[in-house]
């Protein structure tokens, strides 16, 4: 190769190298505040899919859309069991300020008390499914699972909006 020719390739590889190293670098920029807004709701959305994803069976067994299965009870209980702590982990942050798509109504950041005792009856409720399911007694999981849709409709009433 003639000098120039090698210098060309030389200086065609550097720019490569070049460029490829500002987009990595552009990648791990930090989150903007915005960006880290709609992450926190993309986080909680979720979260709530995935709830309402466990509970489709249980829902249904309540409605007797389905026969009662106790192993299907027990996955979906000891999911909504492991998902219902998050709620109040995936609201850390507050995103009033920014323009995210959400449902989540203020209250739950100005009455912050309210929202985490709500969450707390969530979660006791999830407990309380987790036991009923794992003693295949079909009476106590409709009950339980009732108490965990009546939980789950309190803080959608006073905290989502429609």
């Amino acid at each position: 190769m003639r000098p120039t020719v090698r210098s060309g390739v030389k200086f065609g590889a550097v720019s490569i190298l070049a460029l490829a190293c500002t987009a990595s670098l552009a990648q791990n920029a930090p989150a903007t505040p915005e960006q880290k807004a709609q992450a926190a709701v993309d986080l909680r959305q979720s979260v709530f899919k995935l709830i309402g994803y466990s509970f489709e069976p249980v829902g249904a067994m309540l409605k007797r859309q389905r026969p009662f299965d106790a192993d299907l009870a027990q996955k979906s209980a000891a999911r909504i069991e492991m998902l219902a702590p998050m709620i109040g982990e995936a609201f850390a942050t507050d995103t009033r300020q920014f323009k995210v798509e959400t449902k989540a109504r203020e209250g739950i950041w100005t009455n912050k008390s309210d929202f985490d005792a709500k969450n707390n009856d969530l979660i006791k409720a999830a407990a309380n499914l987790t036991t009923a399911a794992k003693s295949g007694d079909q009476k106590a999981f409709t009950q339980a699972a009732a108490a965990v849709g009546k939980a789950c409709g309190a803080c959608h009433d006073s905290f989502r909006d429609k």
